[in-house]
């Protein structure tokens, strides 16, 4: 019997992969190619749409080829990519506009900071889930029309379109101007700041409020569901599923009840609290976001707490510092030394996210004396992850009427042991790794594949779960206390390192 796959695309941040997966959840291929990061002025942060396109017909090929199958041999297309980012494209030639501005770009700061002052918060709470932040989609797309001359116009007359990256792939899968669905999915959508975050449609108030055209949006799908056949790359085959990575992660991790986290570990991390069919708005600085939605079964909500710096911080260490040849490095050099010293790093190159949301916030090394070495930078980089963690976790108990009792890791950084052992500690639960750490990938494979019966139902899903690693907290409870009071200290001096404005939470 010939063996058969599911395809999934993880569109990242860094690079875009291509992986198949078989029944039995397990890795068969995988191939990646990086795309290159523009940075065009402080705070700006860019890809080229065209290029990461020009990737996915690279590393499509080579997977295939390197699991020995054919386009037959794939039952279905999922895509999980990096959420808020904007495209903005010409319908009639495929040409991107410009740059794709990415969720890390602060551009928008200034519009942002108006916004909330002119509005507040609650009139966005109440529509999207969201607060104005310069993370979200919405911002960026008035920014280009303030920006771009005649851009606005365009839109009004439905010759550009707008896309997360997942609605850029999928266009130009499906036939790009000869026909490309033009669609996104909940997930995403609920990033733009444009969807009512009840009824799953773009918001007339926010549209107008923005001065979006609905001519330029995508038609909004469920996360799983039939949405068509590719006829670029990999003609004939279904696409079947799409969702932001971080809900692709909450899905391969099969966390599928209420109560159920999970946090990848990337560039950023992301922690998702599953809170079932319940709409839960955060008091304490959190996101209300769509975790899933699979066919015609009603949404499923998460809590989020995104955290902006995290592996990033540990390219900064090696790229820009110089003080590791390779990330892998940094857990020995901070195993050179036992604790560190009593310096604590507050990574704000982005402002700070969840629970904070200060866009003009600097990060900060504190507790810098003669005594401190290089060994111990490398362990302040690592357990600035833990407790951005901690902050996050807090705020996701408060808002929830059961506290975290496990949490459940993916991403590259969950290689460190030193790392994860550090988050059972500082968080005081157990910290669980699954045997497939790739479950953005794996979760867009498993929304596809339930979308055209390749696995029958989440139980199914379920069972391909299996547990790699756990750590146990160690730590004691009045050093945990001790240390967190002095990354309080550290964070009320990144705050003061920007302006007085823009706090919330």
């Amino acid at each position: 019997m010939v063996e058969r796959y599911v395809m999934s695309i993880d569109q990242g941040t860094m690079s875009t992969r291509c992986i198949l997966f078989d029944h039995q959840g397990r890795l068969a291929s995988v191939a990646q190619r990086e795309h290159r990061q523009h940075y065009t002025k402080p705070g700006w942060v860019e890809h080229d749409p065209a290029e990461i396109w020009a990737n996915l017909r690279r590393v499509v090929p080579r997977a295939l080829r390197d699991a020995d199958a054919g386009p037959e041999q794939i039952a279905a297309i999922g895509i999980a990519n990096q959420r808020e980012t904007t495209v903005v494209w010409d319908r009639r030639t495929g040409h991107p506009v410009g740059n794709a501005i990415i969720w890390q770009d602060t551009r928008t700061d200034a519009l942002v900071q108006e916004l909330r002052r002119r509005t507040g918060d609650d009139f966005f709470l109440d529509r999207c889930g969201l607060s104005p932040a310069t993370y979200f989609s919405a911002p960026r797309i008035r920014w280009l029309f303030d920006h771009v001359e005649g851009l606005h116009e365009r839109a009004e007359r439905g010759e550009v379109l707008f896309g997360t990256m997942e609605s850029w792939l999928i266009w130009n899968l499906t036939g790009g101007p000869s026909g490309g669905l033009h669609i996104t999915d909940a997930t995403n959508a609920s990033r733009t700041m444009l969807m009512n975050i009840r009824t799953l449609t773009w918001d007339d108030e926010l549209l107008s409020y923005f001065g979006v055209p609905r001519a330029m949006l995508p038609d909004i799908r469920p996360s799983a569901e039939g949405y068509g056949v590719a006829r670029a790359v990999l003609p004939g085959v279904r696409i079947g599923a799409a969702l932001g990575d971080q809900q692709a992660a909450l899905f391969g991790q099969t966390c599928f009840a209420p109560g159920e986290a999970k946090c990848t570990y990337g560039t950023g991390s992301f922690l998702l609290l599953n809170t079932g069919t319940s709409l839960v708005r955060s008091r304490h600085g959190l996101l209300t976001t769509v975790g899933y939605k699979v066919g015609d079964e009603p949404p499923v909500y998460a809590l989020e707490g995104p955290i902006a710096v995290t592996g990033s911080l540990v390219q900064w260490f090696r790229d820009r510092l110089g003080l590791i040849h390779s990330a892998p490095e940094i857990e020995t050099l901070a195993r050179s030394v036992e604790d560190n010293g009593g310096c604590y790093i507050v990574p704000a190159f982005s402002g700070l996210f969840a629970p904070h949301w200060r866009s003009d916030a600097r990060g900060v090394i504190v507790g810098l004396t003669s005594y401190i070495t290089k060994g111990h930078l490398a362990r302040a980089v690592l357990e600035a992850t833990g407790w951005q963690t901690r902050e996050v976790v807090d705020a996701m108990n408060a808002d929830s009427p059961e506290p975290l009792k496990a949490l459940k890791v993916d991403g590259g950084m969950t290689a460190n042991n030193l790392l994860m052992q550090f988050l059972a500690d500082v968080l005081d639960v157990p910290v669980v790794r699954p045997m497939v750490s790739e479950t953005v990938s794996l979760g867009a494979a498993y929304a596809a594949g339930l979308a055209v019966g390749y696995w029958p139902d989440l139980e199914g899903l379920r069972r391909n779960w299996h547990r790699a690693g756990q750590w146990m907290p160690t730590m004691d409870p009045g050093r945990r206390q001790a240390e967190y009071r002095e990354l309080a200290a550290g964070r009320w001096s990144c705050r003061s390192a920007g302006s007085d404005e823009g706090a919330q939470g």
